[in-house]
């Protein structure tokens, strides 16, 4: 029996199976298009487009459906200058002092280093923050649950929507962010994600040949 209120799943739209199989065969080819690049343009991204994939990313399931993300974005030079300083600052000692060997070379193939231009050169960052407490409406301050995976699945979404709009996107987690808190005015009751650099590719942009190499079917899927 069900004891909550419930509305009817009219959104809902039935496809044929040949109809399903089309759509999802282009889905799968306009998404495997979508490769992370470290070279962007300072061409001007409209602000509704950003708006509109960030309401996508909302629509993410969630533990109990609170919600526990926040999208801080930044477009100010100033402040994108500000993450640049403190990011590299990290990734200075990471490169230099942390990273055991294994990791570097698991890095090398992919290019990267203590260098990050991007932050600066892209219209927009996006820090993405996990929520310890929240909930679904306004001043709310419950237990959130299955924090990483919900905000996860809305950065996935996030990602895939700004790819979909013809954007281009990177994934960058200097570690610790917590500079990111303070650079972004958030509390500290709320853990920085990551940071989703946004914009358009630049025109002499490149990409890892080593980023190209997908697992097939058969190595990420088994079937019962």
């Amino acid at each position: 029996m069900r004891t909550h209120e419930t509305l009817p799943y009219d959104q809902w739209i039935e496809r044929s199976p040949e109809e399903m199989a089309e759509r999802a065969e282009q889905f799968y080819e306009d998404v495997n298009r979508r490769r992370t690049t470290r070279y962007f343009s300072e061409r001007p991204v409209p602000r509704g487009v950003i708006e509109t994939c960030l309401l996508a990313a909302g629509t993410a399931p969630s533990g109990a459906n609170h919600q526990p993300w926040h999208f801080a974005v930044i477009e100010s030079a100033e402040i994108k200058a500000k993450v640049r300083e403190a990011a590299e600052e990290e990734e200075r000692v990471f490169y230099q002092q942390k990273a055991p060997q294994e990791w570097l070379d698991a890095l090398a193939p992919l290019g990267t280093d203590e260098e990050k231009p991007f932050l600066e050169t892209a219209p927009y960052l996006i820090t993405i923050f996990s929520q310890k407490r929240g909930g679904p409406n306004p001043g709310d301050m419950k237990k959130n649950y299955y924090i990483n995976e919900s905000v996860g699945i809305a950065t996935g979404i996030l990602i895939t929507a700004l790819h979909h709009a013809g954007l281009a996107t990177l994934t960058h987690t200097p570690a610790p962010m917590n500079f990111l808190n303070d650079i972004c005015g958030r509390p500290d009751s709320e853990k920085p994600f990551l940071i989703l650099v946004v914009g358009y590719p630049a025109p002499d942009a490149t990409v890892p040949v080593a980023g190209k190499v997908k697992k097939p079917l058969d190595q990420i899927s088994t079937w019962l």
